[in-house]
């Protein structure tokens, strides 16, 4: 009998427009798991994060989170896989966010949490990112009012470099990076707006699709899903055995797919699990 693990992206494939899962996704969710099936999320979120959004659904999996460079048990709570930057590495980008003046959040993992320090002035965006998502069993920030934190010495287990900053200085300093330092840099802008660009710095070797493989050959799978709507999914989208996309998807992600199916908005992620799922075992 084929083993399938299905894997979707959160934001704007499994979660609605407001960023949460509806009662109706849960409970699919959770019938469809009750029956065997093999699902999970991979998302560039924490785990403090997928915790409040995944509470109500029962997963068995661990989840991947921070774009693969961990995964997160949802019954322990631990993460597990983690994969960081080498010190000496750090040391070297840090130098390159301080030449181009640009602040940053660091990231890292200490015994099982997050650690987040940061380098430069906290502009008042910045304060506000942290100050939503403090509170957290998962993760603390060690900044001080200055924002200017006192980093550990040596620096280690750092996961993630993530700045929110105006998008020429961001782009100066992710061009410098992609040039000259063996990392896995990512440029984008989002929410925020077009002024303002987010630059998030990785392990050589972590993504959403290294990840994947991981956890393909964990639970021993020999079909993959997967579920995505934007340009970051498609690395593990190309894994899948059927790649599948929402409508609301960008066009580049609906050109790939296998399959496009109803939008975020109406439980299409998980009316297609049970739909492919049931089909499955009758075949």
């Amino acid at each position: 009998m084929t083993r399938t693990l299905y894997v979707s992206d959160l934001d704007g494939t499994l979660l609605s427009a407001d960023s949460r899962l509806t009662a109706a996704t849960e409970n699919m969710l959770n019938g469809i798991i009750s029956e065997g099936a093999l699902f999970t999320v991979a998302t560039a979120r924490t785990p403090a994060t997928v915790y409040t959004l995944l509470q109500n659904v029962r997963l068995r999996l661990p989840a991947i989170v921070m774009t693969g460079t961990a995964m997160w048990r949802q019954d322990t709570g631990r993460m597990t896989d983690t994969v960081t930057i080498p010190p000496a590495t750090v040391g070297m980008l840090l130098e390159v966010y301080r030449r181009h003046g640009l602040p940053t959040f660091v990231y890292t993992f200490r015994e099982g949490r997050i650690l987040i320090y940061h380098i430069g002035k906290m502009s008042a965006m910045e304060r506000d990112f942290m100050n939503e998502r403090a509170g957290s069993p998962y993760k603390e920030f060690l900044i001080p009012v200055s924002g200017d934190s006192e980093l550990p010495s040596p620096l280690k287990d750092v996961a993630l470099l993530y700045s929110m900053q105006p998008t020429q200085e961001v782009r100066e300093t992710y061009e410098d990076i992609r040039a000259h330092i063996d990392v896995n840099p990512l440029y984008y802008h989002d929410f925020f707006g077009p002024e303002t660009g987010i630059l998030e710095v990785f392990p050589p070797q972590a993504s959403k699709a290294n990840a994947l493989r991981r956890l393909a050959e964990q639970v021993k799978a020999d079909r993959l899903v997967v579920f995505g709507d934007n340009i970051n999914d498609l690395p593990m989208m190309r894994l899948a055995d059927v790649a599948v996309a929402v409508e609301n998807a960008v066009e580049e992600v609906k050109a790939e797919a296998d399959i496009v199916i109803g939008p975020n908005t109406s439980d299409s992620v998980a009316r297609f699990i049970i739909d492919d799922f049931r089909g499955s075992r009758r075949r």
